[in-house]
């Protein structure tokens, strides 16, 4: 190994949750650890993935109830790619409510999310932000690697913009979604399409290389993400060149033009520096770009515990969009 290789030994420690978060935020932190002493998590792609469908699961308990009080109307288009666009339109829009729509493309590793949870969270992000939304239930590993999620996402992306003005549009991904949001910005790019007013990108994963620092500094820390080993996140690009900018985001080039983007991450993430990463890159390419990094949160944050770090999180994102939008709250 090279001198200028050498790496870093460090001790074996246990890390306990902060007491600079709030007692939910420690509670989850706490919780988690408890659950991953007890299971005994080896780290493998069938414990990753045997996390993410127990994940979905609980999540949609905690949200089908948030979802029934979704009052509009609510639609789902096939795509020519296979895949489906939902649309959700809540009651009560008036002014530039009205006017403007979110295109929102759901995480879950690459793995869960499609279906009723999709579904669902398309409901959510209409109530939430009380205008018209568009959700892409793309398809899914293990039967369909890149470009299979990209490729539908173009499609949905194609035929929000036969539907609304990009002028009108704000897009957003989280985690898996987050990859496939900035890959999407690329893409309808160079395609020539139109750009949207401004982008979200939760916790994205954007360097499939795998370079980033923190995948090996939290490996062990993140909680969401605990022990995930490289071939977890490489099934995505499966035999596709990790470097290319669709399947790495962040190894794009965002000097031929970019949007206002928003970027959110934790101290304990395991994609941290793929965010914080790709703020550096989008501020030396002259774009206006957020980052908002939350104290000792994992990836996706506390997953509905309550944390008021969550919380502002979700206010930064509504400001940050109505404000792009021109919507005063």
């Amino acid at each position: 190994m090279p001198a200028d290789d050498t790496p870093l030994t460090i001790p074996a420690q246990s890390i306990p949750a902060p007491q600079s978060v709030s007692p939910q935020a420690r509670a989850y932190l706490a919780a988690a650890a408890k659950k991953l002493s007890e299971r005994g998590a080896s780290g493998t792609a069938i414990d990753a993935v045997r996390e993410l469908v127990n994940s979905e699961a609980a999540a949609l308990q905690f949200i089908r109830p948030l979802a029934m009080h979704f009052k509009g109307s609510f639609e789902s288009m096939a795509l020519s790619s296979g895949a489906t666009l939902y649309r959700a339109i809540p009651e009560g829009r008036t002014g530039r409510a009205a006017e403007v729509a979110y295109f929102d493309i759901h995480g879950g590793g690459f793995l869960v999310g499609g279906g009723e949870m999709c579904q669902l969270l398309a409901k959510l992000r209409a109530r939430e932000f009380g205008t018209e939304v568009f959700s892409v239930d793309y398809r899914l590993l293990p039967d369909h690697p890149f470009p299979a999620g990209l490729d539908d996402c173009m499609a949905a992306y194609r035929e929000v913009l036969r539907r609304c003005s990009a002028s009108t549009l704000v897009v957003g991904g989280s985690s898996a979604g987050g990859t496939l949001a900035a890959a999407l910005m690329l893409r309808a790019r160079d395609e020539g399409l139109p750009l949207p007013l401004a982008l979200l990108l939760l916790t994205p994963a954007l360097d499939m290389t795998l370079s980033s620092d923190s995948f090996q500094t939290n490996r062990f820390l993140d909680v969401n993400l605990h022990a995930v080993g490289e071939d977890a996140l490489r099934r995505y690009a499966a035999n596709t060149d990790p470097t290319h900018p669709y399947v790495s985001p962040l190894l794009g080039d965002f000097t031929k033009g970019w949007l206002p983007t928003l970027l959110a991450t934790g101290t304990r993430d395991l994609l941290l520096s793929d965010t914080v990463r790709m703020h550096r890159a989008l501020r030396r390419a002259g774009v206006r770009a957020e980052l908002h990094v939350s104290e000792a949160s994992p990836h996706g944050g506390f997953m509905g515990a309550g944390a008021p770090e969550d919380a502002e999180i979700s206010a930064e994102c509504r400001r940050f969009i109505h404000s792009a939008w021109g919507i005063e709250r």
